[in-house]
């Protein structure tokens, strides 16, 4: 069983969300289907066989984090001393020198990974590209979308 770098934060969102479907959604999920089931013939009811999809998603999904939780390998960047260099959950400043535009990203496991927050996966390209770099270097990367160009402005280990 691979060990999968996760970060402090992420570990605690995953043990939050483990929690709400346990104590939360199941027990949601079983009144619903207590309900379904007091309306008589299982095969033609519509809230029955819903309630028992829901019920189905909600215990993979709690197998799925109960995995993740397992395998975690939780690197804590706050204890971390490698100034400048970018490593396992931190956070890069970067300029792309095409456009212009700032941006930063923290470098986070699968798990975590969510670009609308400006979560990237350390294995994506920008990821990989990232990755043993130091502050002010220039770092060419090759994108599913083309070449960029960035410079790293800076690494902070928050």
């Amino acid at each position: 069983m691979d060990k999968e770098p996760i970060t402090l934060n992420g570990l605690n969102k995953i043990k939050e969300e483990l929690v709400f479907l346990k104590e939360k959604k199941r027990p949601e999920i079983v009144a619903a289907i207590a309900e379904a089931r007091s309306h008589g013939d299982l095969k033609e009811n519509a809230e029955y066989h819903a309630a028992k999809e829901e019920q189905s998603h909600n215990e993979g999904r709690i197998t799925e984090i109960n995995d993740i939780i397992a395998r975690a390998n939780v690197i804590d960047v706050t204890k971390l001393n490698n100034e400048g260099k970018v490593i396992f959950g931190s956070t890069v400043y970067l300029e792309d020198l095409d456009t212009g535009e700032k941006i930063n990203y923290k470098i986070v496991g699968r798990d975590e990974a969510d670009l609308k927050q400006k979560l990237i996966f350390f294995q994506s390209p920008i990821g990989k590209g990232l990755i043993g770099k130091n502050k002010s270097d220039l770092v060419e990367i090759n994108t599913p979308s083309g070449v960029k160009n960035f410079e790293i402005k800076d690494v902070k280990y928050i």
